[in-house]
């Protein structure tokens, strides 16, 4: 069903693929837009080691919403931080693609769960976690991205 990688000597392995979601802070959600349009939204992201789902926060409603509901097929990018080689000019950098399906979290538990894993991942401390989980969890949306095909590549810019 999913295209295999036409430059298949760039690919990564599954192993480096979870390196760089695990490593990465922020990716490109794509969804199926109005009009049938893409819509792109960069977003942060928690990748759950075991179960290897994707999990983000946000408003639950909006045009990422509506294109959700309308359809649960999403693509998600990430790119690991560029770098460049001793003595080269160009950058280099790997880049996840993952295709799935994604829904909104409707189960309490899983859903407190998985904003506490965001918050810290991204907050400074434990306090400061909880302060945003008192303060604006009542609010959040949270969505979980199950994969259904990864595919990864090392890119030279050259």
């Amino acid at each position: 069903m999913f295209r295999g990688m036409r430059r298949f000597k760039q690919q990564l392995s599954e192993e480096e693929c979870r390196k760089v979601l695990s490593e990465g802070k922020v990716g490109i959600l794509a969804v199926a837009g109005d009009d049938g349009y893409p819509y792109t939204i960069p977003l942060n992201y928690q990748y759950d080691t075991q179960s290897g789902n994707l999990y983000f926060h946000g408003a639950a409603e909006g045009h990422k919403i509506d294109s959700i509901r309308r359809s649960g097929k999403v693509s998600f990018n990430v790119l690991s931080d560029p770098w460049k080689a001793e003595g080269e000019w160009w950058r280099q950098f790997n880049s996840v693609t993952i295709f799935g399906r994604i829904r909104i979290v409707e189960e309490e538990a899983l859903r407190e769960e998985e904003l506490r894993a965001i918050g810290r991942k991204y907050l400074p401390d434990e306090t400061h976690v909880e302060e945003e989980m008192r303060r604006d969890a009542a609010r959040a949306c949270i969505l979980e991205l199950c994969p259904e095909h990864m595919t990864g590549k090392h890119v030279r810019e050259k």
